[in-house]
């Protein structure tokens, strides 16, 4: 497990910069001001990260271009002229006043909110950009996170008594699919992941007997989860909280346990809608409202919920229609879920159900254009769960057949686990 961590954190070197999204100088800006950064110095040095990784992609890029790949470097022109695109609005808004709030005033004050009320991601990267500086500090908390992310699906299939090999398995399925490239993009999704896994992990301890401590992990994961993106934790509490009412009614019995497990996961939503309004964080039609506006570029919607519906509707029709041309996605998922039913069907309920919530994430943002499907990128937890399921049921079933051509070890742990 630790040598997988260690090979994929040193493969990561091979991009240290470029990683960034536009969300990226909202969260950096974030944990500057933390440090004691002022807006403009912390606008200063947020920009000189954003175009420094911005030429790192342009020289790369041209590099292989097979017609400008013998011309200078485009380093310094691409550097003067994001910094001048950078700099046009955040002087003319610190100029008029607005120094309000933790970030740099990068967009309109609506959409920032947005970002204001997200502190768990900004502390977390305060000791490694202190530590490190801004370039290697964003870098080192990504690998962090996602190597994190990586042993906590190890240690959940361990858990589920799943083989070495299937643990070690998933470990690396996180890695290379799309969770583990998006988890290294110094955004909240790397960390929102990872606590994801991390109520997972609770929600198998419970399933195997270690009833309290599982409970704990779960319902801590959602209270971090809610500092680090509160829809999310919303998302999670309502699905975890379903998952455990399914059980409760399919076993038609009073399980103690999973009723605690689903008390507290039902507590979390209501938690977390409660301190929402009290906080006066940003509704879902605000959210809407960002969507359809172009973050606010744009007047409000007079009706935005028959826009926003009309969009949701030919989104998830396009988004189908992408998915069959290239149907790796929908493979990968259908195969996980069949395999998780299959080896530990209990378990399962709950591994759909967090995954789900990449599904009501995606409905949330109905955004086609929205970078490597990373609003839906939840969904990966299944695959790189539930395909070491499958592949362990396999190895158990060969292991079981008479003659079979597995190895005395293969064979002696599927004894065992029976």
């Amino acid at each position: 497990m630790i040598l997988i961590a260690l090979v994929f954190a040193v493969l990561q070197l091979a991009n240290v910069t470029g990683r960034d999204t536009p969300d990226t100088k909202n969260y950096l800006s974030y944990e500057l001001d933390l440090s004691g950064y002022g807006k403009q110095r912390a606008a200063a040095v947020t920009i000189d990260y954003v175009c420094a990784g911005k030429a790192s992609v342009a020289r790369r890029d041209q590099a292989v271009d097979p017609v400008r790949f013998h011309r200078a470097s485009p380093t310094r022109w691409v550097v003067a002229e994001c910094r001048r695109d950078q700099w046009r609005g955040v002087s003319a808004r610190l100029a008029s006043g607005r120094t309000a709030g933790h970030i740099v005033p990068f967009m309109p004050p609506r959409f920032m909110r947005i970002f204001e009320v997200r502190p768990g991601y900004p502390v977390f990267l305060l000791p490694f950009v202190t530590v490190l500086g801004v370039t290697w500090g964003l870098w080192a908390s990504a690998v962090v996170v996602t190597v994190a992310g990586g042993v906590l699906v190890f240690l959940l299939l361990r858990t589920l008594r799943a083989s070495t090999g299937a643990a070690l398995t998933g470990q690396a399925l996180y890695y290379v699919l799309p969770c583990g490239t998006t988890a290294m993009r110094p955004m909240t999704e790397g960390l929102m992941m990872a606590l994801t896994l991390a109520a997972l992990w609770g929600c198998a301890l419970v399933l195997e007997g270690r009833a309290r401590a599982g409970t704990w992990l779960a319902g801590g994961s959602l209270a971090v989860l809610f500092t680090v993106k509160h829809s999310q934790a919303l998302f999670l509490g309502l699905c975890l909280a379903a998952a455990c009412a399914a059980l409760l009614a399919r076993r038609r019995r009073w399980d103690g346990p999973l009723r605690t497990l689903g008390a507290v996961a039902a507590g979390g939503v209501l938690g977390t809608v409660v301190l929402a309004k009290l906080l006066h964080y940003p509704s879902q039609s605000e959210s809407v409202q960002d969507l359809l506006t172009a973050h606010y570029a744009r007047p409000d919607r007079v009706h935005p919920w028959p826009e926003f519906l009309h969009l949701e509707a030919a989104f998830w029709i396009e988004w189908t229609r992408r998915q069959l041309w290239e149907p790796l996605f929908l493979t990968a998922v259908v195969a996980a879920g069949w395999g998780a039913l299959r080896r530990h069907r209990a378990f399962a309920v709950f591994l759909i159900a967090a995954a789900g919530t990449g599904v009501l994430n995606q409905a949330a943002h109905p955004d086609i254009n929205v970078w490597g499907g990373r609003l839906i990128v939840l969904l990966w937890l299944l695959p790189a769960v539930g395909l070491p399921l499958l592949l362990d049921l396999v190895v158990r079933r060969g292991a079981r057949m008479p003659g079979g051509l597995l190895p005395g070890p293969a064979r002696r742990e599927s004894e065992v686990a029976r």
